[in-house]
């Protein structure tokens, strides 16, 4: 939907006596009608409320999303917007060439801001609603294999192919905003992490970039090839390192905060729940240490290395073994609860939603089982090896394949509801307004067919 706005601008100047001629620098300072609209960047509808900061001014929106503040007459300047249940943004706004403007805000349950979607990394971003059957609205080529998903934010979307590049992308209509080379081989997701995006990369380097053009503001080397992802929390970014670090690196005051040496390889991406940290190194042990100081809260064993990510949900750690074939359940004490095995390698990341882990094995089946107990309640055919993390939006499971497809699967019945045939590891991300699916090395944003009435 097309938002409109219409505003009247003007302002009186302030008359004074010939005789009385006030500074020079005073007689600029007319004062200016400035409307300032604000809109819902994922409904596109109007939002009443909402605090706009102006020129040392607050004024809130009225049932027209319209915000009115005078302020003195200046050919620029910030706007600060914010709602209950938004993001805030601040933009610089050129009030010289026109004295009205509209300003999308976004909520921050139907973002996207890292690998997993969120903390616990279950794979599920349950707040966006979303369901097929879709249509493609638009798809940029990424230049090489995509191997980690889009992180989304704001009406943008980040993603980095294999080789290192890093793409902004409008998802209103896919224009790439810009592009950045990082010279370093990328085997993980950005996060995003206020105006700053955090990346890993191959040559053991951790950079934060400007969201607004990509350009490196900091960079730290630890020495290591990083595959984990990032996962900030309270500004602190976790990961795991080959040589079998796991590392909590201060975004704000550029130290490490701790350091652990695990013994063994870790490519797992951690997750925390409850202020604990969750990782597998390719020892085949998952540990459970303290977010705050790396201290060790329990450890246990699976069959097998752990490539994959623990998705923590309800109580319970689910944890693949790419070795030893089988997705485990643990309780977050670390009881031992149930394995299924599926005689090929698990390196995908288990998603969880409803009661129910999905995830796939390289023997090309896709598998919705009890959380509980494990039983298994369906097996779909992916037509190939699956590898990346299973990811589940609006009740619809989603694998990709090495067969270049996408399959959809209901996540109660194990119908399949979706093919789409472009696809390779993680198949999805998104926002409130549409699905991100990954080709082998190009970007497909869909939305949901609208029946016609």
């Amino acid at each position: 939907m097309l938002i409109a706005v219409l505003a009247g601008c003007g302002g009186g100047a302030v008359h004074h006596a010939a005789a009385a001629q006030p500074p020079r620098h005073l007689a600029t300072l007319r004062p200016a009608k400035l409307v300032v609209t604000v809109v819902d960047g994922d409904r596109s509808t109007l939002v009443r409320g909402a605090t706009v900061r102006l020129w040392h001014r607050t004024v809130r929106t009225n049932q027209r999303g319209e915000a009115v503040i005078r302020v003195p007459d200046r050919k620029s300047m910030y706007v600060t917007v914010a709602a209950n249940g938004f993001g805030t943004r601040t933009l610089f706004e050129p009030f010289a060439a026109h004295r009205l403007v509209a300003v999308r805000i976004y909520r921050s349950n139907l973002q996207w801001p890292m690998y997993g979607a969120t903390f616990s990394r279950a794979q599920s971003q349950v707040h966006i609603h979303l369901h097929p059957p879709f249509k493609s609205v638009w798809f940029v080529p990424l230049g090489g294999l995509v191997e980690f998903p889009a992180v989304v934010d704001n009406g943008v979307a980040y993603i980095g192919n294999r080789s290192g590049v890093v793409y902004a992308i409008a998802m209103r209509n896919g224009h790439v905003l810009w592009r950045h080379r990082t010279n370093a081989v990328m085997a993980s997701s950005l996060a995003i992490d206020g105006t700053e995006l955090v990346h890993h990369s191959m040559d053991g380097r951790v950079s934060l970039l400007d969201r607004a053009n990509g350009s490196v503001r900091w960079s730290y080397d630890v020495g290591s090839p990083i595959e984990s992802s990032p996962i900030i929390r309270r500004g602190i970014d976790y990961f795991g390192t080959w040589d079998g670090r796991l590392v909590a690196l201060d975004l704000r005051t550029h130290r490490v905060r701790w350091t652990r040496e695990l013994g063994a390889k870790i490519t797992s991406s951690a997750s925390i729940a409850g202020g604990t940290l969750y990782v597998g190194d390719y020892a085949g042990r998952l540990w459970a240490l303290s977010a705050e100081t790396g201290a060790t809260r329990w450890t246990a064993s699976v069959n097998g290395r752990i490539y994959g990510t623990p998705a923590v949900a309800h109580g319970r750690v689910f944890v693949p073994s790419s070795t030893g074939d089988s997705l485990t359940a643990f309780t977050t004490h670390g009881r031992y609860l149930w394995r299924v095995s599926t005689g090929s390698y698990v390196y995908s990341s288990p998603a969880v939603w409803g009661g129910r882990v999905f995830f796939g094995g390289y023997n090309g089946v896709f598998y919705g089982v009890s959380a509980a107990s494990g039983r298994v309640l369906w097996e779909v055919g992916a037509g190939g090896p699956i590898s990346g993390a299973a990811v589940v939006v609006d009740g619809v499971a989603y694998a990709g394949s090495f067969a270049h497809r996408i399959v959809g699967v209901a996540v109660k019945s194990g119908h399949v509801l979706l093919n789409f045939h472009h696809g390779h590891y993680v198949p999805v991300s998104g926002d409130g307004t549409r699905l991100l699916f990954h080709g082998y090395s190009s970007l497909y944003a869909v939305e949901p067919v609208r029946s016609l009435r």
